[in-house]
């Protein structure tokens, strides 16, 4: 077994009170960082929103978990501080469920069927719908560089408006992509996520999820000084958070992994200041009693080292 990650002295994420909350978005975050999952102020959120993003095959590894049921079961007896999907699948699998796990329901969606080169994320949901309900905050795919991100920010911008008037926190699924991103590093590349945390930070997002920043043989084609920087993974990450500024970073898992890698990958995270996870393949993608392991030892072996 590896050892326990270090403490690190870098964590420097944002306090509630410097988040400029109204009262029931700080009430919410609160009872989801505070009152579920470790208590500590972490953050583990488990999405399954990949059925309606990325089609069935997502769910071949573990055919199991192709019913809600799985996901639905393995945040409420894995202790996620919440659980993330679309509205069918809170209105048809939440009844057994609802008030033992937090839920976080996205507002819009796409199919991975047209191509990413003109991306947008159509609303599906509402924020009255999460209120009804009885959600602790809202998601929102936002594709930064997107051709279509004029439309994009408009749509934005009236769900970050119903947030503000219902107090219900806004996560931002903050993800790079178009033409133009390609043909400046990629969407994973530090310029593209870099710039990805920065736009949510200045539209409103309370928390924003990323990817991780990852190396590639097309880092010379990023703009500027980006495509020059000689920088680590970790240090990677800890830019990106510190371009959040007082938005609360989740670091998304992606695809599956190996256990010794997907356990690093949330060390780093964590090390970066970010604030907790939103792991779901590299979760649900494993049997049932592999799932419960896995999400207990990024419990007690990660997230228990870096309390808020």
């Amino acid at each position: 077994m590896s050892p326990k990650p270090r403490k690190s002295s870098k964590v420097t994420r944002p306090t509630l009170d410097e988040m400029g909350l109204s009262l029931g978005k700080k009430a919410r975050l609160h009872r989801m960082m505070y009152e579920h999952g470790l208590k500590n102020g972490t953050l583990m959120i488990l999405p399954i929103d990949q059925g309606l993003e990325h089609g069935p095959i997502d769910f071949f590894p573990n055919p199991a978990s192709a019913n809600p049921d799985f996901q639905w079961k393995l945040a409420v007896e894995g202790n996620y501080n919440g659980i993330a999907l679309h509205y069918g699948l809170a209105r048809k699998y939440m009844d057994a469920y609802a008030g033992q796990v937090p839920l976080v329901l996205k507002l819009n969606g796409k199919t991975n069927i047209p191509s990413d080169a003109d991306a947008l994320s159509t609303q599906t949901g509402t924020v009255e719908d999460a209120v009804a309900l009885g959600a602790d905050a809202v998601g929102y795919t936002l594709y930064v560089g997107s051709p279509r991100q004029d439309e994009d920010f408009i749509q934005f911008q009236q769900i970050r408006e119903e947030c503000d008037r219902f107090g219900m926190p806004l996560i931002v699924w903050a993800y790079p992509r178009g033409h133009e991103i390609e043909g400046k590093g990629g969407r994973d590349s530090l310029y593209a996520v870099d710039y990805a945390a920065r736009v949510t930070m200045e539209l409103g997002a309370d928390i924003v999820k990323l990817n991780m920043p990852k190396r590639s043989d097309k880092d010379g084609e990023q703009p500027g000084k980006y495509a020059k920087m000689d920088y680590s993974y970790e240090e990677g990450a800890r830019r990106v958070v510190a371009s959040a500024g007082r938005t609360l970073v989740l670091f998304s898992g992606g695809s599956k992994l190996g256990d010794e890698d997907v356990v690093e990958k949330a060390r780093v995270a964590m090390e970066a200041g970010a604030v907790g996870l939103i792991f779901g393949r590299n979760m649900w993608e494993r049997p049932w009693k592999k799932a419960l392991a896995m999400t207990d030892r990024m419990q007690s072996d990660v997230l228990s080292n870096f309390p808020g």
